[in-house]
């Protein structure tokens, strides 16, 4: 889960990124980059994603991003 995170963000954000790396407070992550990413995400682990869950606490780090999809699976 992290790999494919990590690839994702990669090219989407043409930038490498570490699993506690801040990803909107760095700028990595921007308004239209998140939403390619919760398309890439909700593909790639069939979930649903609704908007109010995009916020710093599920999105702020690959982190943060895994300890969300791992509660949207269960």
């Amino acid at each position: 889960m992290e790999s494919f995170l990590k690839e994702t963000i990669s090219e989407i954000a043409f930038s490498d990124v570490e699993n506690d790396e801040l990803l909107w407070e760095s700028g990595i992550l921007d308004s239209i980059t998140i939403i390619e990413l919760s398309v890439e995400i909700e593909n790639e682990f069939d979930i649903k994603i609704p908007i109010q869950d995009v916020v710093i606490d599920n999105f702020g780090s690959v982190n943060k991003l895994v300890k969300y999809i791992e509660s949207k699976r269960n």
